[in-house]
């Protein structure tokens, strides 16, 4: 190689040693969105890296959430048999334990007889807080309640979903606290479970808070 060709060869280095390093790491946006559960119910399997982006841990793999209440509610759940604090409104935990195990019969709202999810709700909101409330959990949403967001969940919120292919709200439960609700199961009757298990997360369409008169 000549001695020009060197010189133009060495130039060329010289200017690719000089350019700035790129990183191909991406920015990450923090904006906080809020997410319903269907979004949301595989939260706690994930972690957040140093740049504050969601990484799937490596357990994600393991069985999905099951559809019935195996694995998210466990025995003492399933009986309401939890230990309570000073906050919790005993009555009312006293008062769905009454109805645990009462079938599941369409618009029936007896106590140990039968019932629907409506006709529950209805029932326990007449004997707990004194407030009556629609009997279709579609009316029951449109004017007894006001729209929530899932953090603000508070014990005794009612939490609705869509379960039926016309697109309407068809199911009603009562929330008590850490992803647990009572409601009137159509296979089980009144039962306990959890709202990121499968079935329910999917289904879900708001929370919201029963208002009264004065309320508004």
């Amino acid at each position: 190689m000549s001695h020009k060709g060197k010189s133009i060869l060495y130039l060329a280095a010289a200017i690719l040693l000089s350019l700035p390093v790129v990183s191909c790491r991406t920015t990450n946006n923090n904006t906080h969105t809020y997410r319903p559960y269907n979004e949301r119910r595989n939260r706690g399997n994930s972690s957040t890296d140093d740049n504050g982006s969601t990484t799937k841990k490596a357990d994600d793999k393991k069985k999905p959430i099951p559809q019935s209440g195996h694995g998210l509610v466990s025995d003492e759940w399933a009986r309401l048999d939890i230990k309570l604090g000073r906050k919790d409104n005993k009555k009312l935990y006293m008062e769905l334990k009454r109805w645990l195990g009462t079938p599941y019969v369409y618009a029936a709202h007896t106590c140990g007889e039968g019932t629907d999810c409506s006709g529950m709700v209805m029932e326990v909101y007449l004997e707990v807080y004194g407030i009556k409330v629609h009997r279709n959990s579609a009316k029951m949403l449109e004017q007894n309640c006001e729209p929530i967001e899932l953090d603000d969940l508070k014990e005794g919120d009612l939490v609705f979903f869509i379960t039926s292919s016309d697109g309407h709200v068809s199911h009603v439960g009562i929330y008590l606290k850490d992803n647990k609700f009572v409601h009137a199961s159509s296979s089980r009757g009144v039962a306990v479970d959890d709202l990121r298990q499968n079935y329910y997360a999917t289904h879900f369409h708001t929370a919201a808070r029963v208002i009264t008169k004065d309320d508004k």
